[in-house]
């Protein structure tokens, strides 16, 4: 039986293991049966996780992690980067970048300890990007980093090490773009057109063609075999699949996936972007960006400490700590949680400014974690002069907040008060909590400054709320206020 023979009875096999979970229930594969559909206490609880993207593109370091694609088309820097640093793609292409992702000095344990460090509680490495490469051992993909590169099952050994801290682990599947992600190659010599290593180069068809009937069920099959293997809580999907060829398969996955996850005994959250799937069916995500108002269903946003790149590359422009700690606190308030990516070096390495920047956010979150996790928003999301850009791909062009800006959260009977721009004259005013707006109608019992031991000086007038602060709150980036009715 030849080697493609045996791929599509393996494809065939997971697809009757999939349709046969769906037939067991509770969930059907239709909108009106996922309609049922609840996001999961640890989710909402949650708040903030790891994004991780590590593969092939994390050895050039040079544009972004779309290198795969970029280094085939003719009008793009990582084109003359490529052949200039390693030749002519028909001698030196992508597949060559696979020895070099040597992963030497990944230790899962040592990850896991440092996104526990930074106060995360989920964690979603990259389990294949658009460029067919699976960072996971596989039956169904020869291109496998249990094969070659790190020669290491990097998904499996991520599972048992972020579970082993108490965080929640979770999976990203890139797979459906890879349709057509290499075809620049088809348009000159390359290795991508020579056709020996189609396996990894895929399809490579124009992105106007909708994708066979044999690549979405070899996309379906490839996800439920990570279902299968890993578990994973939260299963997050880049944005193609909204095209319309995706959309019969989209309740069967959901269906499958549910029921796989709730027989286990783990609470489901599949993460979509655009109009994937019908609202309430599963959780929206912001790439690169917030919302503007108080969303009613939890929601994601998903960014990258830089700017410019979300694998790594050797010159990043990286947001400062503040500045990510102000994106979890406004997402936070507004019933979402932060999904933040970091980028480990080829050699598995995480570089030293993410590592100082996760830490400069868990020390923020060990002093003021009780106004994140585990809160619930407000009746408004908060206050301020700064105008927010709504929806995706926001994140650069964002105004600075100010120290009017202010941002809630609940939990049990307290309101926090987080000022995302510090603070201004060692005071904050909260104009919500004027006595004529009766939002809080309770009367003020006390305010603290958390991680500050003594209760400070108020005065709540018709208008707002005046806080006398303590002299640390000016060297403290964004202080949270506890507010607690009298008793």
């Amino acid at each position: 039986m030849t080697a493609d023979r045996t791929t599509r009875t393996g494809i065939a096999s997971v697809l009757d293991a999939v349709d046969q979970r769906v037939a067991d229930g509770p969930f059907r594969a239709t909108w009106e049966s996922l309609a049922d559909y609840r996001v999961p206490d640890w989710y909402r609880n949650a708040k903030f996780g790891i994004f991780i993207h590590w593969g092939p593109y994390s050895v050039p370091a040079f544009g972004n992690e779309w290198y795969a694609r970029n280094m085939y088309l003719a009008d793009q820097p990582e084109y003359a980067h490529h052949r200039e640093t390693y030749g002519p793609q028909n001698e030196f292409g992508y597949k060559d970048f696979i020895p070099l992702l040597t992963g030497e000095n990944f230790d899962a344990d040592e990850w896991a300890s440092l996104f526990r460090q930074a106060g995360a509680q989920y964690v979603v490495p990259v389990a294949e990007h658009h460029d067919g490469f699976a960072m996971y051992e596989t039956a169904l993909n020869p291109w496998n980093a249990t094969a070659m590169g790190p020669k290491r099952d990097v998904i499996g050994e991520l599972a048992q090490a972020v579970r082993a801290q108490s965080m929640v682990f979770g999976l990203s599947s890139h797979r459906a773009e890879h349709w057509w992600f290499m075809n620049g190659g088809m348009r000159f010599d390359s290795d991508v057109r020579a056709g020996r290593h189609a396996a990894l180069y895929g399809p490579a068809q124009a992105e106007e063609l909708p994708p066979t009937r044999d690549f979405l069920d070899d996309w379906l099959a490839r996800t439920a075999e990570l279902v299968e293997r890993y578990q994973p809580e939260l299963l997050y999907f880049d944005w193609w699949i909204q095209q319309q060829a995706f959309k019969p398969y989209l309740p069967r996955l959901a269906a499958y996936y549910y029921n796989t996850l709730a027989g286990a005994g783990r609470g489901p959250v599949l993460a979509y972007k655009h109009d994937a799937f019908v609202p309430g069916t599963a959780v929206y995500d912001v790439e690169r960006g917030v919302s503007a108002t108080l969303r009613p269903d939890p929601w994601q946003s998903d960014t990258s400490v830089s700017r410019n790149s979300w694998c790594h590359i050797g010159n990043h422009d990286y947001k400062s700590g503040p500045e990510l700690l102000a994106t979890l606190v406004d997402t936070v308030s507004k019933n979402g949680c932060l999904l933040l990516n970091i980028g480990p070096r080829a050699d598995g390495s995480i570089p030293e400014h993410e590592a100082g920047l996760l830490r400069e956010i868990g020390a923020w979150l060990g002093v003021n974690g009780e106004a994140i996790y585990a809160s619930r928003p407000w009746t408004v999301y908060g206050e301020g002069p700064t105008q927010i850009k709504d929806g995706q791909f926001t994140d650069s062009t964002q105004a600075t907040y100010q120290p009017e800006d202010l941002r809630f959260t609940t939990r049990k009977e307290h309101l926090y008060v987080t000022a995302l721009g510090g603070v201004r004259g060692g005071r904050i005013d909260v104009r919500s909590l004027g006595r004529d707006l009766t939002l809080f109608p309770q009367e003020i019992g006390s305010v603290r400054m958390l991680g500050h031991p003594e209760p400070l000086e108020f005065e709540r007038g018709s208008h707002s709320l005046t806080v006398r602060l303590p002299e640390s709150a000016a060297q403290t980036p964004m202080p949270v206020l506890r507010v607690d009715p009298a008793r």
